[in-house]
């Protein structure tokens, strides 16, 4: 068994003397992870940052099997985002939130997604703003998606301004307006609307938190990633200063 995909390196841990295991999100192959002979090493340390593209060739006997990667470096960005603590908290937050798809499972839109999140990290106006959509997209693509399309109390498709926390969907301003304390705001930038406020963004990240824990991390009882609240804090901080 072999193939051969770009992906961007989501996780990595030592195995061995000198060896290590990579977990790769891939454009056609979804999470896969595979042993990397060598990949403590001076040459491929650098490479196997998480955060970096890479072309990797997966290869095992049988498709069940770990599998080994051989990896090479297309855009090793991991370093200059490691050298701003709060794009190097969202780096770790997307990451970290990729490693909780299906092993195998193609996601190609959330793997463009995660590149175009990626990509525009050196741009601190766009890249968070960018984050929350990808946490939209993942709780979609785990099938917890949340219904923007409309109001649940009126059917209208315009002036969508909350979102109930109890059924995942949008509200009218002015179905929602009795009741707004109990609802969630919804970002004018997560149902087509242009440019995204520091405030909007920390909303975003307010609604897509809330799904992912009571979605995907309460059932499965693990925490989420401390990076998620490092990054919330930063923009937090950023706003008030």
């Amino acid at each position: 068994m072999e193939w051969r995909d770009e992906g961007v390196v989501i996780g990595l841990r030592p195995h061995g003397e000198t060896s290590a295991i990579a977990e790769i999100l891939t454009a056609e192959h979804g999470r896969c992870m595979g042993m990397v002979r060598g990949g403590r090493s001076r040459l491929l340390r650098p490479v196997l940052q998480t955060g970096n593209l890479v072309m990797a060739t997966w290869r095992a006997r049988l498709d069940e099997h770990l599998g080994t990667f051989q990896i090479e470096g297309l855009n090793l960005r991991a370093g200059f985002i490691l050298a701003h603590p709060l794009r190097l908290a969202g780096m770790n937050t997307l990451t970290a939130l990729a490693q909780l798809l299906p092993e195998r499972e193609p996601h190609p839109r959330l793997y463009e997604a995660a590149h175009v999140v990626l990509s525009a990290m050196d741009d601190d106006a766009v890249w968070p703003a960018l984050l929350v959509r990808w946490e939209m997209g993942l709780l979609d693509e785990l099938g917890f998606g949340l219904d923007l399309s409309r109001c649940a109390s009126t059917g209208q498709t315009d002036d969508l301004a909350y979102i109930s926390p109890r059924t995942g969907r949008a509200v009218s301003r002015e179905a929602g307006k009795p009741y707004h304390e109990r609802l969630f705001q919804l970002p004018a930038f997560l149902c087509g609307g242009q440019g995204s406020s520091a405030e909007d963004v920390l909303e975003g990240f307010k609604l897509t938190g809330f799904f992912l824990e009571r979605h995907i991390f309460a059932p499965r009882q693990v925490a989420m990633p401390p990076s998620r609240a490092w990054l919330f804090d930063g923009l937090r901080q950023r706003l008030a200063a």
